[in-house]
């Protein structure tokens, strides 16, 4: 059985983390933080993608930003540029 996802924060974190949750421009980030706060709280991914969000979510995708926050910060949690589909033609340069 693999071991449960587990994150510890320290009180500056957390207060950062809830900061970014509350008052984010972007949606995304601050799901993604609340998520990550889930996670520390004690839920497990499952729980957190199914039942802890407003959207359900797969679990490997709450797997996947709380790695990308402990790996990156609180940059982990950004979507980088360049990400999604690329136009298929590029209109002619007047």
């Amino acid at each position: 059985m693999p071991k449960p996802l587990t994150i510890m924060l320290d009180k500056g974190q957390r207060q950062e983390l809830e900061a970014i949750r509350d008052h984010h421009a972007r949606p995304y980030v601050r799901e993604r933080a609340a998520a990550i706060l889930k996670i520390a709280a004690g839920l497990s991914g499952r729980e957190v993608a199914l039942h802890g969000l407003l959207r359900r979510r797969e679990p490997d995708t709450i797997y996947a930003w709380v790695h990308a926050y402990e790996a990156a910060g609180l940059s982990g949690l950004l979507i980088k540029p360049g990400r999604g589909r690329k136009p298929a033609f590029f209109p002619p340069a007047s």
